[in-house]
């Protein structure tokens, strides 16, 4: 199993509104992911509480299956991120790491 971050900014024009419309469907998914998601939580403007995308640490198989999890987020089904990374990732230090 493989490490992946997904940095997903929402999209600029009516982000704000999708995120808020459909966020009840989104933690309710999240939180049904059980092993997979590692960690999630939204990323923050510099006002320290407008949410203005999310980031997760998901551990699946390889880059296919970390974007088919993605495309399962409510969020992505409507529309919310602008700009999305998914990128492999090594968990090198820090509380949790592995030895």
């Amino acid at each position: 199993m493989a490490l992946f971050s997904l940095y997903c900014l929402d999209n600029e024009t009516d982000g704000a509104a999708l995120r808020a419309a459909t966020r009840a469907d989104h933690l309710a998914w999240a939180k049904a992911a059980g092993d997979t998601l590692r960690f999630a939580g939204p990323l923050l403007a510099e006002d320290g509480t407008s949410m203005i995308g999310s980031s997760f640490l998901i551990q699946v198989a390889d880059l296919a299956a970390a974007k088919a999890f993605h495309a399962a987020d409510p969020y992505v089904k409507a529309g919310v991120f602008g700009e999305v990374r998914i990128n492999e990732t090594k968990w090198s230090a820090g509380a949790g790491a592995p030895e």
